[in-house]
């Protein structure tokens, strides 16, 4: 008679049922979101040497308060439960509030944010921009001379920054015969990957034939190609870049990861894995300006156009995008949510969040293992859900 593993006991599933064709699936994605370097090869970012971290800070009465949701008055605990959140770390003009965590989720441990890496990875954008050695006016084939018969041929770095790239590509997270599929293949997230790399298949992208910067079209591979320009601009690694320009001038306590191709080229679109605590740390730092520790580490010019005055109102309400923000932009892979607050964020699939608002000093990260990739009433729910957090703490 064979029991039950300890890992079976607690996950409620053997690892060996964990694969690469159903790692983002539920209950899988509940312990692959944290583990997902056991599936897909990824690379390391040191955190600042000997660094550590303040224990978990209890949120006391305030997962039994009440927040006004679509569906009826709900409590903290119960929302947090329904949206599938693994981990969720408020901060509060610079301190920690709290943390909470699922029971399969531990404190300190890494969880993948996917598309919030995009918004990361732009950072580095501004940084290397405040350097003089990126220019997001420049023709993508400044730095890529490669991509001149593709999609990308007559773009500029501002519409790959800016999600405006004239791109015919759709995200069809759940076609397994879509371009997207063979785009998950190319990055070695899906099964039967490793004979194209992530570079090649960008380079065969085409364009549509409306003209780029019109309107805004949420398209993952323009992020990759962000990394890949970055790489190309500074002659570092992604992974060297993150280290040296954003985790160790921010003060992270724990190292972060990056999944990575069959040539080691970094999955910038959605492939960074944090702690909660570190990405709130990034979000407080975008909240103060650039500025972290006392410490200058983005531009501040730089973060005033990402999260308040640039982005193009009329290319975000052309887009597919725009009932989440209706007063909303979109602009260095940030969304601005209109709201007289301030308020911007980051957002990944299956229900990751960096929500920050200027006005109340207030940062949210959240962290979740949502079943489906995109749950637009669930993601309605979850602005209102931040806003009224942001108004208890």
């Amino acid at each position: 008679m064979t029991g039950k593993t300890a890992f079976e006991t607690r996950h409620g599933f053997a690892r060996n049922q964990v694969l690469l064709d159903n790692w983002r699936e539920s209950p899988f994605s509940r312990w692959s979101f944290q583990n997902v370097g056991e599936l897909v090869p990824s690379v390391r970012v040191a955190a600042v040497p000997g660094s550590g971290e303040i224990p978990v800070q209890d949120f006391g009465g305030l997962l039994d308060e009440k927040v006004a949701l679509a569906g009826g008055p709900e409590t903290v605990a119960a929302f947090l439960t329904r949206s599938d959140t693994d981990a969720l770390t408020i901060m509060k003009a610079r301190k920690i509030v709290g943390d909470w965590f699922a029971p399969h989720m531990q404190f300190g441990a890494r969880h993948i944010i996917f598309s919030i890496s995009k918004s990361l990875t732009a950072i580095l954008a501004g940084i290397l921009e405040g350097g003089g050695i990126f220019d997001p006016q420049a023709p993508v084939t400044h730095y890529l001379p490669e991509a001149a018969g593709s999609a990308y041929g007559d773009a500029s770095v501002r519409h790959v920054l800016d999600m405006t790239v004239s791109l015919d590509f759709e995200e069809a997270y759940l076609d397994p015969e879509s371009a997207f599929a063979r785009y998950r293949r190319a990055t070695l997230w899906n099964p039967g990957g490793g004979t194209e790399s992530l570079t090649d298949f960008i380079l065969t992208l085409q364009r549509l034939a409306e003209p780029h910067g019109r309107t805004f079209r949420y398209r993952s591979p323009n992020s990759d190609l962000l990394g890949i320009l970055l790489e190309r601009a500074s002659g570092q690694c992604f992974a060297e870049l993150m280290r040296e320009k954003l985790w160790l001038p921010l003060g992270a306590t724990s190292e972060a990861s990056v999944t990575v191709d069959r040539e080691g080229t970094a999955r910038t679109a959605g492939g960074i894995s944090v702690t909660p605590r570190d990405l709130a740390r990034v979000g407080e730092m975008m909240r103060q300006g650039g500025m972290a520790n006392g410490r200058r580490v983005v531009p501040e010019a730089w973060v005033r156009d990402t999260v308040s005055t640039g982005g193009d109102t009329e290319a975000w309400q052309r887009g597919t995008m725009a009932f989440l923000f209706p007063q909303g932009r979109y602009r260095n892979k940030w969304y601005q949510t209109g709201a007289a607050s301030g308020a911007f964020c980051g957002i990944g699939i299956h229900g990751q969040w960096l929500y920050v608002n200027p006005t109340a000093e207030v940062v949210i990260a959240k962290m979740s293992s949502q079943p489906e990739p995109v749950d637009e009433p669930l993601d309605l729910d979850m602005i209102a859900f931040f806003e009224a957090l942001t108004r208890m703490v």
